[in-house]
Parts: C-alpha cells; structure tokens; sequence
C-alpha cells in the first residue's frame, strides 16, 4: 500500500513532463567531445530532466490555455502510470549503454576503459538534483502567485499575475546574481589571489641575470605570481641544451610581470619592455610576446619547444592579468585580457620596429586558449602592415575568437572545419595531432600564422548555435579524436558541450584541451623556421622533452 502523501506528491508531478525529460535525460548520456567526469555527468543529466519536464509543464499548461479536452481521471491516471513505466525503461535502458559510450571516446584518446559509470548512483544523483530544482522552480511560483495575490487588491487580475511574476524575477535575480554569484565569484578571486602569493619551498629566486626576479632584475621575486615564478624557473637552462646539442648554446631570456608588480596596465607594459631590455631580449634570434591563460599560466611545453628549436637564443616575456580561470575571467572582466595584451605588444612592438632590421629579432605572438584569443586582439594587422611581425603560434583559440571564427567559415569548401585550409595557405594554416605541416616549408609567405587545435577541443569547438542547429565540424568526415557515436540532438547537443568546457582539460596530453609539447615542436618547426633540423633530430628532440607515449 502506498502512503498517501506520496501518491498526493505523485499526482502533482506532469507525465508528459516526466517523460520528455526522461528522452533528454536518456539522451545526455550519450558521447560528446571529451570523457565525463561522474559529478560533471550527474550535473548534466540532472539538468537534462529538469528541463525536459519543464517543456513537459509547459505545454500541458498550453493545452489546458487553450481549453483543449482531457482524459477521465480513472483512464488518465493508467496513462500516467504506464508513461512512468516507459520513462524508467528508457532511463534503465540508456544508463546501461552509458559506460560503452564513454569508452569509445577514451579509446580514441588512448585511456584505459571506464570500469563503469555506477549507473545507480548517477541515476539517483541526478534524480535529486531534478527534485532540488523543481523545488526551487515550485518556490518561485509560490512567490509570484502571492505577489500577484496581494497586487489583485489594488489592479486587475491578469494585471497583477504579470506584475507578481516580474516581482518574483526580480527578486530571485537579485539573489541570485546580487548575493550568491557575486559571493561565490569574491571567494574565487580572494582564494586564487592568496594562491598567487604562495611561494613554493623549492623554487628559489633565479641567480641568472637572464631572468626575471633575478638580482639583477628590475621585479622582485615575489611580484611575479605563482605562475610567473614557474615561468621563469622552468627556463631550458644552458646546461640542458648543451646537453641535447654537444655544443655551446645561448641562454635563453624569461620575463615575466606579475599583477602586483605595478599599478596599472600601462605600468606593468612599461615595465616589461625595460625588464626586456635589461635582459638582453632583444639581441637575440626570436622574441616572443606570449599571452597567458586566465590565471596567469603559460603552457610550458610550448615555450621549451620554441627554446630548444633554436638553440636557446630565445627571449620571451608575458603580464599576469588575472588571478582567475580563463572562464571565470571571460565572466567577470572579458576585456581585461585583452588591454593588457594590446598594452604589451605596443612597448614592444614600438621598440623593435624602431630596431635596425637586420640587428632585431624576429617577433611571433603566442597563446593558449584565454591566452590565444586576447593574443589576436592585441594586434590591428593595420597599424603593422608596413612592417609586419614574424608569426604567431596560437593554440586551443576559443570559439569566442571572432578572427580564428571569421577564417574558418571562410576556409576552402572542401576543407573540415576542424582542420579549416584557408586560402593558399601562404599566411594561415591549422594543425592538429595528426597533420604534418612541420615538415611542409612550400608556399609560406614571410608572416607565418598557425593554429594549433585538436578536434576533441570542446573550448574551441562549442558552437552557441548547437541548441537548434547540428556544428559544421560533425559533419563527415569528422576529426579522427571524435566519437562515431556522437550525434546532434537539439538543445541536448548544446547543454552536453556546455559541460565539456568545464571537463575540457579531463582529457589525457594531446586530446581535448590538453595540448602536448610534440604538437608544439611540430607548430613551433612551421612557424619560425629553425635552421638546422631534420626529421630525425626533431624526433629526438620529441623524445627528450615531450610529454606522449610513443605512438
């Protein structure tokens, strides 16, 4: 015999709602880009049947609008009742299959199989979650119908039900965006700045006046963040390239400006053009300006691959500008970024154009991800066309970057585009882990652009338009790191890649948004060209300092 209240909390539930979220539930198990972590697909599907049935709701409450007939009671509480069967069928059914979805992307990415997604518990997680929100969806109509009780002794009453759910809004926005996100987004920033300052026992102050934070440095130790610090400390050093090379090399220049260094952009761009020159940045082969992530990060395969390729004569500097990921950063100050990095290239750009041509270094701009799209902005091809840099290196470029965007949709029609052919190829091209443009030297202009991305890249690869339209990039052929599996269901589609941005990095070296120092050497070899190098000596040089198994 089952209780009353919870059949008189069963008949409150919609059967058309519990079955339409039901299907989305079912659906969000499916594959998308990049391996689920278990909270993060708990999450998912839990939103997934919440708002299925809330689509469910909705047209009920449609069909009741519009005066349309319904069932007698006794027949409809048997439709219920089987729609609720088939609902569980379908959820039963589709959680099992979850686990041999998943493995198909993990062995595309070279990871050992899922033992198993604990169907149970990832059922009943995201069961509560759906309750947790249809009860905080029940609340805020409680609110509006009260509002709007107490407005109907003073205007009509269609009046006073839109003003008491205007109310309503207002008010959960207030507490919403005014309260908890911006508690939550002071507790990131106050943690992340406090992580900054920590200075990790073994890293110690470099003696090299090559360095930033060095002695002879112009920026304390201190002032270079936690990420600066491990920037500058993870410099190929003399020794190491000596060793790969059984010559004398260069040392190679590390510069980097923490946020506490200075006050303003302005200051802190100052202030890295004349650490630069102190150093000796601009008397060597190749300069880099790099861009980092959201936290201050830079890639550190990246910068070694660039190093050893030409022999340590290589200087490269970089500005913190934020303490927060790249994701929290775009949230709360997208442009900040990007002023810094504008900042930057003008100081150094304005001091190397003014150089004697054949006494300056050749300048390449690089990034990744945050990195690689505030990199773009901090160049106008205009202000730069009578003297042009060198190159640039960007990888993982977020959808959101409306230069890597505009190229792709103007790529060659015959060209995927998660592997986009633009033009001739003389100025842009794009590689992956698997393309073979390193070795390619034919055609290329005197300002070389490659984009480093992998098609599994969900921060690349999101596409704002998925919740009513399939991405170019599923269609056949597709990128070789992509599920056979994966398929475009409206709205889902959009939610599941949603989710792979914040499991982006959940993927293994060379997949997802996890790039690998091999691909770099490979992007870096396009890019600038280093003399001296054959297949042989770079596959070596992979060996040495990359991070994959061998494949």
């Amino acid at each position: 015999m089952i209780p009353r209240p919870l059949l008189r909390l069963w008949s409150t539930f919609s059967a058309a709602g519990l079955l339409i979220g039901t299907l989305l539930f079912a659906i969000s198990l499916t594959p998308s880009l990049v391996p689920r972590p278990f909270a993060l697909q708990v999450i998912l599907s839990g939103v997934a049947l919440a708002g299925g049935y809330g689509v469910g709701v909705l047209g009920r409450w449609l069909w009741d609008f519009m005066g349309l007939p319904h069932l007698p009671r006794r027949p409809r509480r048997y439709v219920k009742l089987a729609w609720a069967v088939i609902s569980v069928t379908i959820a039963i059914v589709f959680l099992a299959m979850a686990a041999s979805w998943q493995n198909s992307i993990r062995t595309l990415m070279n990871m050992e199989p899922a033992g198993g997604t604990r169907p149970i518990l990832l059922g009943l997680l995201a069961v509560l979650l759906f309750v947790a929100i249809v009860a905080m969806a029940r609340f805020f109509l409680f609110i509006a119908r009260r509002l709007s009780r107490w407005l109907r002794r003073f205007v009509p009453r269609r009046v006073s039900i839109v003003m008491g759910s205007a109310g309503a809004l207002i008010l959960f926005w207030l507490i919403v965006e005014g309260v908890a996100v911006r508690f939550v987004l002071n507790t990131f920033e106050r943690s992340f700045q406090q992580l900054d300052a920590v200075v990790e026992a073994d890293r110690d102050p470099p003696a090299s006046s090559a360095l930033a934070g060095s002695p002879a440095s112009l920026i304390d130790w201190q002032d270079l963040g936690r990420h600066g610090r491990r920037f500058v400390s993870g410099a190929s050093t003399p020794t190491e390239l000596e060793d790969f090379f059984r010559e004398d090399t260069a040392e190679p220049v590390r510069v980097y400006v923490g946020l506490n260094a200075a006050e303003t952009i302005a200051e802190r761009a100052e202030l890295a053009l004349q650490e630069l020159i102190r150093a000796g940045g601009f008397d060597r082969e190749v300069l880099v300006v790099a861009t980092p992530t959201g936290t201050g990060w830079i890639d550190p395969g990246s910068i070694n691959s660039v190093e050893y390729l030409h022999r340590g004569d290589v200087a490269s500097v970089a500005i913190q500008y934020s303490y927060l990921p790249s994701w929290l950063t775009l949230m709360t100050r997208p442009e900040y970024g990007a002023e810094t990095a504008r900042r930057l290239f003008e100081a150094v750009y304005g001091h190397w154009s003014a150089m004697d041509v054949n006494e300056r270094p050749r300048l390449y701009l690089q990034g990744l991800s945050l990195g690689a799209l505030n990199s773009e902005r901090s160049m106008d091809v205009w202000d730069i066309v009578g003297d042009p840099i060198h190159g640039a290196l960007w990888s993982g470029p977020p959808f959101r970057s409306d230069t890597w965007r505009w190229i792709t949709e103007n790529r060659t029609p015959d060209s995927p585009a998660w592997l986009p052919e633009f033009r001739d190829g003389s100025v842009i091209r794009f590689t992956n882990q698997y393309d073979g443009l390193a070795s390619n030297e034919a055609g290329w202009g005197p300002l070389r652009i490659v984009y480093l991305q992998y098609a599994s890249d969900p921060i690349t690869f999101f596409e704002p338009d998925s919740w009513y339209r399939e991405p170019e990039w599923m269609a056949e052929p597709r990128g070789p790191d992509v599920s056979e599996h994966l398929r475009w269901y409206p709205v889902i589609t959009f939610m599941q890649l949603a989710a792979d941005i914040a499991g982006a990095e959940s993927a293994p070296i060379g997949y997802g948004h996890t790039y690998a120092t091999e691909h770099y050497i490979d992007a870096w070899r396009a890019v600038s060209n280093p003399q001296g190098w054959d297949d042989a000596a770079i596959n070596r040089l992979k060996e040495t300092i990359g991070d994959l198994v061998a494949e």
